[in-house]
This record gives C-alpha cells, sequence and structure tokens, in this order.
C-alpha cells in the first residue's frame, strides 16, 4: 500500500485468540471502515508535559488547557448522517454538545449558561462540525493515520481486549527523529474495523502522553432521543442562526474577493509546513509582535523561555515532552509534535 514505509508480520500467537491479519490489509480495514452509529462512555489521559502557566490554573483555565492534561471522561453518541452528541463530566459538572442534524446545543453546567445553534436547511452539515473530537478515539486515531508516509513503519503487535470487545493492535513508529512522537498503537475492533483506543508514546520515557479510549461501546445506532437537548430551568439561553456557506450579502455591491496569497488571507488561517510526522502548523498574527507588549501570564511564560534566532528572525521556544512552539518577535506562532529545531527549520521555509 502506498505511503506504508514497512509492514509488520501476521498476528499468529496473540491473546485473545483472532484470525491471522496483515499489517497492510488491518489497515485497510481501518481506513475505510464505516458505522451507521455507536454510543459509549470515552476515558482520556494525558499528560503532555506542557509547562505550567502562571495565574491560569483553577477556574480560569481553559477548556482546551483542561483537555490536554489530566483524566477525563465522557459519555459519546453518534448517527448517521448528521447526529452526534458529547457529555463531558469533571468535577461534578458537566458540558454537553449536541446536534440532530437542525440545531445543535453547547451547555455548561458550572456557567450555567447554554448556546442554541440553529443550522443552515441542507445536508451538508457534518455531527464533527458542531461536536469536539478530542473525545472520539476514531477521530485521534483519524490524525495519526494521516501521518502514515514511508517515514512510518507500520506492523499488527498483537491483540488485546478493549471494552469488552476482540480488537487488533496496529502499531505506528515514525523513523525520522524530527518528531517528539515514539509510538502510536490504535486498538482496532475486530468486527467494526473501528478505532477503540489510541495510546501514543513519546520518544523520550516509558509512560503515555495520551491515551483516549472506550470503556465501555456498543454499535447499534441511538435513538433520535439521545441527540435532543432541554435546557434546565434557571439556564441563560442564547440563540444563534448559523449562515449557510452560499448565503451573500444582499448588495448591489459585489462582495470583495481576496486572494488567497495575500496577507489577509494567510492571517485568516493556519498554514502547514511540511508532511506527516514533520508537520509544523503557522499561525501568524496569533502573538504580540515585538513593538507591543504581552501581558500577564503569557509574558511571565515568554520571559522564561530561551531565546533562539535564525535566517527566520528571533523568537522563544516552549518545549514539552510532547508540543514545541516557537513564538517569533513578528507575531507568527509555529507550533507542533516536533523537536525545536525542526520548527526553526519550517520557520526559515516559511512566507513572511
Amino acid at each position: 500500500m502506498a505511503g506504508v514505509g514497512a509492514l509488520g508480520p501476521v498476528v499468529a500467537d496473540a491473546s485473545p485468540k483472532l484470525p491471522g491479519i496483515s499489517a497492510q490489509d488491518l489497515l485497510a480495514k481501518v481506513q475505510t471502515a464505516k458505522v451507521d452509529g455507536l454510543s459509549g462512555t470515552v476515558r482520556s489521559d494525558a499528560d503532555l508535559g506542557l509547562p505550567a502557566i502562571p495565574g491560569m490554573a483553577g477556574a480560569g483555565s481553559s477548556q482546551l488547557t483542561e483537555m490536554l492534561s489530566g483524566t477525563h471522561t465522557a459519555r459519546i453518541a453518534f448517527a448517521t448522517p448528521d447526529k452526534a452528541r458529547v457529555s463531558v463530566l469533571d468535577n461534578q459538572a458537566e458540558r454537553v454538545w449536541t446536534t440532530d442534524g437542525t440545531s445543535a446545543w453547547a451547555y455548561d453546567s458550572a456557567k450555567r449558561e447554554a448556546t442554541k445553534l440553529t443550522l443552515p436547511a441542507h445536508k451538508n452539515a457534518k455531527p464533527e462540525r458542531a461536536t469536539p473530537k478530542s473525545y472520539d478515539p476514531q477521530s485521534v486515531a483519524k490524525q495519526f493515520l494521516d501521518a502514515i508516509d514511508p517515514t512510518t513503519n507500520v506492523q499488527v503487535s498483537g491483540t488485546e481486549k478493549v471494552a469488552g470487545r476482540d480488537a487488533y493492535k496496529l502499531r505506528l513508529v515514525p523513523k525520522t527523529d524530527k518528531t517528539t512522537v515514539g509510538s502510536v498503537t490504535l486498538a482496532i475492533d475486530s468486527k467494526t474495523w473501528v478505532p477503540l483506543d489510541v495510546t501514543v508514546m513519546p520518544r523520550t520515557g516509558n509512560d503515555p502522553a495520551l491515551e483516549v479510549g472506550f470503556t465501555s461501546v456498543t454499535f447499534d445506532v441511538p435513538s433520535a432521543s439521545t441527540f435532543s437537548f432541554t435546557p434546565p430551568k434557571g439556564v441563560k439561553v442564547t440563540d444563534q442562526k448559523v449562515p449557510a456557506k452560499r448565503e451573500l450579502p444582499r448588495s448591489n455591491v459585489a462582495p470583495k474577493r481576496i486572494d488567497p496569497k495575500s496577507p489577509a488571507a494567510a492571517a485568516s488561517k493556519p498554514t502547514v509546513i511540511g508532511q506527516g510526522w514533520d508537520s509544523v502548523v503557522l499561525l501568524k498574527g496569533a502573538m504580540p509582535t515585538a513593538g507591543a507588549t504581552a501581558n500577564g501570564p503569557l509574558a511571565q511564560l515568554l520571559a522564561k523561555a530561551p531565546t533562539v534566532q535564525g535566517s527566520w528572525g528571533e523568537g522563544k521556544i516552549v518545549t514539552s515532552k510532547m508540543v514545541s512552539a516557537l513564538i517569533t518577535d513578528d507575531g507568527r506562532v509555529f507550533a507542533g509534535l516536533v523537536t525545536p529545531g525542526t520548527l526553526q527549520a519550517a520557520a526559515a521555509k516559511a512566507p513572511r
């Protein structure tokens, strides 16, 4: 199969006992797996070694930072073509994201706030656009499957039980030394070929940096009522409408078109530099420039970070055992699961 650097042997004597399968065949089944629905409970454990940001602990921390550390539990449900629900349970509080295809809800019990989105009247909406992917093992697995290239060793490393189901273990090992990822192991359901668990090991250390997996799962299609939501009494509700993508402004003046190569377009979305395991994301205008003053926790973090420079300019490097980020003096941010040297090489290639 194109994109696979080395394929491991057929499983013959692993437990539980399953028919032998080659890495190439298992990979093909995973990449084409489709189910009409599922529901279950997902547990995530993350320790990416991210540096603590002064003043950001406790209730003031963002949901993203919370997800990237510690242990979390979520109940998820999915039904084709456009229904999904994620309910995250943390610290006796609940956050819910759900869509039934016509409307979507986001609810935070701690804040006692809910937002209702009325979706466009077309059939192109997909549930992953309305619900977070971080608690879906299938979505997490896809991020690493997309990184497979000739520098990846792919092998079937055994079998195991996950959420009471028999699964094959598909192990991905980057050959390049430019990434901080040591290996990724996917537990693949032996009947549906859906990833049930994802374990990411860092290049250094013996403990997983990330594990996301089902503790219970069923592949029955959930009932329609699963995706409905009624806000509790006393909850503040905000109504919003998502405009259809093809909806044009009602004006006699033609809408202004932005050149994709223009600075305005470049600043409006992230740019990916490199491929596979060496990929680096570039965000322009995401940070204060050298002429501006960074305040608060950000300033404290950057003050402790080492200064680096090259043909791309000067900036600060923030590192952990998995994630690295380069913040340049002109406000650009380069980040990825790569080494600091890889970040600086990407910066040297990036347009200003």
